[in-house]
C-alpha cells in the first residue's frame, strides 16, 4: 500500500480527519382471653367448670405436645378446662389488642437504623398478604454466631486495603492528565508516527483512496481503538473502577432499599410450604398458602405451624390431625392454650424463622472483626442455651435493651409452642404488660391471682429439701465451687419428711418455722403420729432432729431465722400447701408457658433474694427433668444480686445439654462472692459489659476473654549526622526551615500478644449505650468480644 496516498491527519488541505475533537404488617388480633372462671393449665390440681378446685398441680395439664394421654394436640383448647383468669390491661403507651387501627404497620425492609416494630409482619400493608410474603422470601444467609441474619450482606473476613478519597481522586486525576498528555503527542506527531504502522500494514490499498468514506471511517475507527487503550491504561493507573464502586450508581444503591427480586420456583418458595407437598399433604399446603397471599398469617403463625410439623415428622402427632386442623381452622390452626396469635405490642425486631431477636448493631471500630462491623447484632436459643450474663451498672440499658427484649422474643417462641419462658424481676421493672404473660405471680400483692409453690411441685421430701436448702442458706454456703449445702439438706430432710408422711403435704411457712425452732408441740404431735402408725424410719430421723436442735453448730437456727423472713403478714396469702390457692410450679417448663414473677422490693429485700434463689434453684432442677426437651426453656432474672452460688453456678453448668438457659444481670460483680466471679463467667458462654463499668469489674472479663496475637508497629527516630560541610550546610538550612533537627525513620512490626479488651478499656473506652458482647453457641461456635451499639 502507497503510504502519501492515505488522508494525513495533519495536512492543511480540506481534509476531513484533520483536527478530530478529543474524545407492614398485619395488626395482631385480639387477645383472646379466655373465660375467667377456668383454671389455667399450669396450676396445680384438678380444676372444675365452676373455678379451681384447692391444690391445683400441674401434671395433669395435658398440654399440646405430651408424649401420651394428651388431647388433640391441634384443636383449640376448650374454655372449661384450659382458660386464665382476667388480667389487668396493658399499661398505659403499651398498644391494646384492640386498638388495631391504631398501630403503627412497620417497613418491609429495614432501613440503616431501623425501628422497632409494634406487631409481627402481615399484610396490613397490602390487602394481598405482600408485606408478610416479602419478609418470609427474604434472603437469611448464613452468618457468624450474633449476627442479625434477616436480609444480611456478608463481608469479606478480612478487611480490604481502602485508599483515602484525597489520594484516590488526587490520583485519578493525575492518570486523567497523563492520559491526555500522552494523546496530545501522539496526535500532534512528537512522537513521531510509529503508532500508524499498524494502520497502514493491515488496510487494503482498495480501501486507501484519499478522502473516501471507507478511509474516513477506518481511521477514525483506529483513533478510537488507540485513545481506548489509552484510557484503559490510564483507569487502570488511576484506579477509575474504584471511583466508580465508591461514588458511583453502585454506592447510590447501596443506599436505596433493596428491591425485591423475582419470586423463588414453587419448590423453593417457603410460602408454597414445599415440605407439605413433598409429604402429601398439598391440601394443607394450599390452604396455608391461600391464607398467606390473603394476608391472614403473620410470623407467629409460620412459626407455630412448623413447630406442629416438626411434631408430626418426629411421630409425636398424626398426620390427619395435623391436615384436619389446617383445613379447618387455616393460619389460626394449633393455637397456644391461651388462644393468643401475637403479643399485645412488641418493641424489639424479630425474626421467628432464625428465632432471632436484635439488640443492637455492631460499631465499626477497628477492635471489632471485620465481618461483624456495622451488622446488626442478635441473639436466639442458639446462644442463650449456653446462658447469659451482662454487668452494668443501673442506667446502663440493662432491662430495657437488653433483658425485655429477650424476654419478649421469648414469649413470642412460647406462642409457637418453641419454648418456655420465665422472667423474674422487681415489681414495676419493665419486664412487659401482664398481658404479655399467661401466669403472672405477683408475692406480697394481695390481688395476685396465682401463688408460688415452695417446694416446686416435688412429691420427694428429699428433693424439696436440696432446693430449699439452697433458696435459704445457698449464700451462706463456702463460696468456693466445691461447697455445698448438705447440712441444711439434711436437717430439712429429717422434718419435711415426716411432716409429708402424717399430713400427706409438706408444712406451710409458719408451720415449718416451728419446726425448724425446735418447738415441742409440732414435733411431739408429729411423733405421736408416726408412731402410730408404725413409720419407724421417719421416727429416727426426727429423733435425730430433736437431738441435734440447740446444740452448737446446729443449722435449725439459722433455717429458721431464714424462713422467718417470708413469715411476714405481707406473705400470709402466699406459700400456701394446704390447697387454698393456685401455686404455680416450674414444672409446668414441659409446657410452652409465659410466666412472670414479680418480687417484693420495698421492705423486703432478704426475702426477694430468697425467692430468686428459690426460682433459680427449681428451674435448673426442673428442666433437667423435663420429659420434651425440644422445648426451649429459659429464665431470664433481673438483677441477680445475691442469687448466685455454688450450687447455682453447677445448675447453670448443666443447663446447656438440658436445652434450656439463663440470663442473669448484675449491677457490679461484687455482687457475686469473690471465688465464684471466674466460674461464673466460665459457666456462661454468653458474656456482656455494659458502659459504666469498674476497672475491677473489668479485670475478671478482660481474664476470661484471654489474650490474642496482634501486630505492633513501633516507629523510631534516628538523627542524620552529617560529615561533609555541604550536608552540614544542608542540615542547617532544614534545622532553620523547620525547626526541627534531619532525622530518619525506622519502622519495626512485631507479632506480639496483649489483652482482647483491657480492663483499662472496658472502664473507660466502651462509649454510653454501648457494651461488649462475646458469644457462644449450644455448639462450639464463638464470637470474639464485639463492641456493640444497643441503642440502634
Amino acid at each position: 500500500m502507497d503510504r502519501d496516498r492515505m488522508p494525513d491527519a495533519r495536512d492543511t488541505g480540506p481534509n476531513p480527519l484533520s483536527h478530530p475533537a478529543v474524545p407492614t404488617w398485619a395488626p395482631a388480633p385480639g387477645w383472646g382471653r379466655p373465660n375467667a372462671s377456668a383454671g389455667s393449665p399450669w396450676v396445680s390440681g384438678p380444676e372444675s367448670a365452676a373455678g379451681p378446685a384447692p391444690g391445683s398441680s400441674v401434671e395433669g395439664a395435658g398440654m399440646p405436645g405430651r408424649p401420651s394421654g394428651a388431647p388433640d394436640p391441634f384443636a383449640r383448647m376448650s374454655s372449661g378446662a384450659r382458660d386464665l383468669p382476667d388480667r389487668p390491661s396493658a399499661s398505659p403507651g403499651v398498644p391494646g389488642p384492640a386498638s388495631e387501627s391504631a398501630r403503627v404497620p412497620v417497613p418491609s425492609a429495614p432501613p440503616a437504623a431501623p425501628p422497632r416494630p409494634s406487631r409481627a409482619p402481615s399484610a396490613q400493608g397490602g390487602p394481598d398478604g405482600s408485606d408478610f410474603l416479602s419478609w418470609l422470601r427474604a434472603p437469611r444467609p448464613e452468618a457468624a454466631p450474633g449476627v442479625w441474619r434477616f436480609r444480611y450482606r456478608p463481608r469479606p473476613a478480612e478487611e480490604p486495603e481502602t485508599v483515602p478519597a484525597r489520594q484516590l481522586l488526587s490520583g485519578a486525576l493525575i492518570a486523567f492528565l497523563v492520559g491526555w498528555l500522552v494523546w496530545s503527542l501522539l496526535w500532534n506527531g512528537y512522537l513521531g508516527g510509529w503508532w500508524l504502522v499498524p494502520l497502514y500494514a493491515m488496510i487494503p490499498d482498495s480501501w486507501a483512496q484519499p478522502h473516501s468514506f471507507t478511509a474516513v471511517v477506518v481511521v477514525y475507527a483506529y483513533y478510537v481503538l488507540v485513545a481506548l487503550v489509552i484510557m484503559v491504561a490510564v483507569g487502570r493507573l488511576g484506579r477509575w473502577s474504584e471511583i466508580w464502586r465508591r461514588y458511583g450508581p453502585p454506592a447510590w444503591r447501596r443506599t436505596t432499599t433493596p428491591t425485591q427480586g423475582p419470586p423463588p420456583a414453587p419448590e423453593e418458595d417457603p410460602a408454597q410450604w414445599p415440605q407439605l407437598r413433598a409429604a402429601g399433604a398439598t391440601d394443607a399446603a394450599e390452604k396455608l398458602a391461600a391464607e398467606a397471599r390473603a394476608g391472614r398469617m403473620r410470623d407467629v403463625d409460620l412459626a407455630r405451624i412448623n413447630r406442629a410439623w416438626q411434631g408430626v415428622r418426629n411421630g409425636r402427632h398424626s398426620l390427619a390431625q395435623f391436615v384436619g386442623a389446617v383445613l379447618k381452622d387455616g393460619a389460626a390452626a394449633c393455637l397456644h392454650p391461651s388462644g393468643a396469635r401475637d403479643l399485645p405490642g412488641r418493641l424489639a425486631q424479630h425474626d421467628l424463622v432464625t428465632g432471632q431477636v436484635r439488640i443492637g448493631t455492631t460499631a465499626d471500630d477497628r477492635r471489632n472483626p471485620y465481618a461483624y462491623r456495622g451488622a446488626g447484632l442478635a441473639l436466639g436459643p442458639d446462644l442463650l442455651g449456653t446462658s447469659l450474663v451482662a454487668v452494668g451498672p443501673p442506667g446502663s440499658g440493662k432491662t430495657g435493651n437488653v433483658v425485655w427484649p429477650l424476654a419478649e422474643s421469648l414469649c413470642l417462641q412460647a406462642l409457637a409452642g418453641r419454648a418456655a419462658v420465665v422472667v423474674v424481676g422487681a415489681a414495676g421493672a419493665g419486664l412487659g404488660p401482664s398481658d404479655a404473660y399467661d401466669v403472672v405471680v405477683r408475692i406480697g400483692h394481695p390481688d395476685s391471682v396465682y401463688d408460688l409453690d415452695l417446694y416446686g411441685g416435688t412429691t420427694d421430701p428429699d428433693e424439696a429439701a436440696a432446693v430449699l436448702a439452697e433458696a435459704l442458706v445457698g449464700d451462706l454456703a463456702d463460696p468456693h465451687p466445691g461447697s455445698d449445702s448438705r447440712r441444711s439438706t439434711t436437717v430439712l430432710a429429717q422434718v419435711l419428711g415426716p411432716f409429708r408422711a402424717v399430713h400427706g403435704r409438706f408444712p406451710s411457712v409458719p408451720e415449718l418455722r416451728r419446726l425448724l425452732d425446735g418447738d415441742p408441740g409440732p414435733l411431739g404431735a408429729l411423733r405421736e403420729a408416726l408412731e402410730e402408725t408404725g413409720q419407724e424410719s421417719l421416727l429416727r430421723e426426727l429423733d435425730a432432729r430433736v437431738r441435734q436442735s440447740g446444740h452448737p453448730g446446729d443449722v435449725g437456727g439459722t433455717l429458721a431465722d431464714r424462713v422467718a423472713l417470708l413469715d411476714r403478714p405481707a406473705f400470709a396469702s402466699f406459700f400456701d400447701t394446704s390447697g387454698q390457692s393456685r401455686p404455680f410450679s416450674l414444672r409446668a417448663l414441659d409446657h410452652p408457658v409465659r410466666v412472670r414473677i414479680d418480687l417484693p422490693e420495698r421492705g423486703h429485700a432478704d426475702a426477694s433474694r430468697i425467692l430468686a434463689r428459690l426460682v433459680l434453684a427449681q428451674f435448673t432442677a426442673s428442666a433437667a427433668v423435663r420429659e420434651d426437651r425440644s422445648l426451649f426453656a429459659c429464665l431470664v432474672l433481673d438483677d441477680a444480686s445475691g442469687v448466685v452460688t455454688p450450687e447455682a453456678v453447677r445448675g447453670i453448668q448443666r443447663l446447656r445439654s438440658a436445652n434450656a438457659g439463663t440470663v442473669l444481670t448484675l449491677r457490679t460483680l461484687d455482687d457475686v462472692p469473690r471465688p465464684l466471679r471466674g466460674p461464673l463467667l466460665g459457666a456462661t458462654g454468653c458474656r456482656m459489659a455494659l458502659s459504666g463499668l469498674t476497672p475491677w469489674d473489668g479485670q475478671d472479663f478482660a481474664e476470661v476473654w484471654g489474650k490474642e496475637w496482634t501486630e505492633a508497629r513501633d516507629v523510631t527516630d534516628r538523627q542524620i549526622i552529617a560529615e561533609t560541610p555541604a550536608g552540614k550546610a544542608v542540615h542547617v538550612l532544614r534545622r532553620v526551615i523547620t525547626g526541627k533537627a534531619p532525622t530518619a525513620r525506622a519502622v519495626t512490626v512485631r507479632q506480639v500478644e496483649r489483652e482482647r479488651w483491657s480492663a483499662s478499656e472496658l472502664a473507660h473506652a466502651v462509649p454510653p449505650g454501648h457494651a461488649v458482647l462475646s458469644l457462644t453457641t449450644v455448639r462450639g461456635e464463638l464470637a470474639p468480644p464485639l463492641l456493640v451499639d444497643l441503642r440502634r
